[in-house]
């Protein structure tokens, strides 16, 4: 691999074989077919009825008399990564040419099948990623697959998080090991899928450049961008690009326009304050002049992006990398407005490459024990029987504060992080570097 600024050759280099000892490779495989039974035991239930209504209506009109390239004539606030998913999942079996919301208990699995198996695609990734240090690889990928922010989301809720989250670890896993190319057509289909990638593209763009330059990273740019344009091409005579650029706006702009749509994060604290803990509170009107919530949260998130690129582009080590990457995610999190509660789960992913470190590992279980409660809280286990967390109150602003302060934490982490030396750079640099010595499970 090629060096860049920073002289960081070293520390993107593969690392010698790890010997993977059969007890760890079955105890890996048998907790990953756990994993995967614990979701298929949760795709049939009720989950978010409200989304599972909106998805299920998709798939049934692309499985009966809606082309493909028309779906976004239908509100469709997804990428095209995920109208194909849809239409793969409404052709998947004859029950959407019947059905069209989620009163289907075979409706509401196949729904969920997709982001369920990339949540198992996740944990093998972080085993993949972490294979130099077996052990570490085994409870790092378990962890991912157990921790209730993951299975909560996809198998039991029905969202989308792990198919994204997915293709970024991917972008960043290919772009650690040099796979340019195949890290810029990860990275297109990642932004192909939701806008919540945006942040991502920060870090491994600041990545990307301190390792082969401004005229290397060309090929990844590019890579990433006809990416895009060929999973566009079905929907343009349709008008499909612009019809979904306008579904995504007015989503921003009316339905959701308000500081905080039950994500525990400082804009929460701040409605909760406002209204008492009654209602949502309005991001669009001025507070400060002419600035309104909306542009406070867009220029904190631009200056704390910034200090995450600069701070990557300094450093461009795996581990900074792996860093930045959980660093935009919380950075997006806590400072926009008009955040979803699961729109932490990238972070929640991408920190537990580094769960051998223990300032990572009890950062990771903060922000987990504080993501799961906000979890139970917007979507109840007991659908109209009740949430035992109720989502206004001093739990709420406690778990706020707690996210919060991981934020602070992880970015700070990166920021301090010295700058590794050509030839000299420490092994915890390199994601899959073998460790001697201590233990290297978390």
């Amino acid at each position: 691999m090629s060096g860049g600024a920073g002289g960081t050759a070293s520390a993107g280099a593969a690392p010698g074989r790890a010997s993977w000892a059969p007890g760890l490779v079955a105890t890996l495989i048998v907790g990953l077919a756990l994993a995967a039974c614990l979701r298929l035991i949760l795709l049939p239930s009720w989950g978010l009825p409200g989304d599972l209504d909106v998805f299920a209506a998709w798939a049934n009109l692309l499985a009966t008399d809606v082309p493909l390239g028309s779906i976004y004539e239908h509100d469709m606030s997804f990428g095209p990564v995920m109208a194909y998913v849809f239409w793969l999942v409404g052709h998947a079996h004859p029950v959407f040419t019947a059905v069209a919301d989620g009163s289907d208990p075979l409706a509401r699995a196949l729904l969920k099948a997709a982001p369920a198996v990339a949540d198992i695609a996740i944990a093998c990734t972080v085993a993949w990623a972490l294979r130099g240090r077996p052990r570490v690889a085994v409870a790092s990928a378990l962890a991912v697959a157990f921790v209730p922010v993951t299975w909560y989301a996809s198998a039991f809720w029905g969202q989308y998080e792990s198919i994204y989250t997915l293709l970024a670890l991917l972008a960043a896993v290919f772009a650690i090991r040099g796979r340019w190319a195949a890290a810029g057509v990860m990275l297109g289909l990642a932004l192909a899928t939701k806008p919540q990638v945006l942040p991502l593209v920060v870090p491994l763009a600041a990545f990307t450049l301190a390792r082969i330059g401004v005229r290397r990273s060309l090929v990844p740019a590019a890579a990433a961008a006809a990416t895009l344009v060929v999973l566009w091409i079905p929907f343009v005579a349709a008008g499909g690009p612009l019809a979904y650029l306008r579904s995504v706006a007015a989503y921003q702009g009316e339905a959701y326009a308000v500081l905080s749509l039950r994500a525990w994060n400082p804009w929460w604290i701040v409605q909760e304050w406002l209204s008492g803990g009654q209602s949502l509170i309005a991001d669009g009107t001025p507070i400060l002049g002419p600035l309104t919530p909306r542009a406070i949260g867009y220029a904190a998130t631009a200056v704390g992006l910034a200090l995450v690129f600069v701070s990557v582009r300094r450093t461009a080590t795996d581990r900074s990398l792996i860093l930045g990457m959980a660093a935009a995610s919380l950075v997006a999190y806590c400072l926009l407005t008009t955040m979803h509660e699961r729109y932490a789960y990238p972070a929640v992913v991408f920190l537990a490459l580094l769960l051998s470190e223990r300032r990572i590992l009890l950062a990771w279980i903060v922000l987990v024990a504080a993501t799961t409660a906000n979890y139970v809280a917007a979507a109840p286990p007991g659908g109209p029987l009740g949430s035992p967390i109720t989502a206004h109150g001093p739990l709420g602003i406690a778990a706020a504060l707690a996210i919060a302060g991981v934020t602070v934490c992880v970015v700070a982490d990166l920021v301090s992080t010295a700058p590794a030396r050509s030839g000299t750079a420490r092994a915890t640099d390199r994601l899959d570097a073998p460790q001697t010595g201590t233990p290297s499970a978390p």
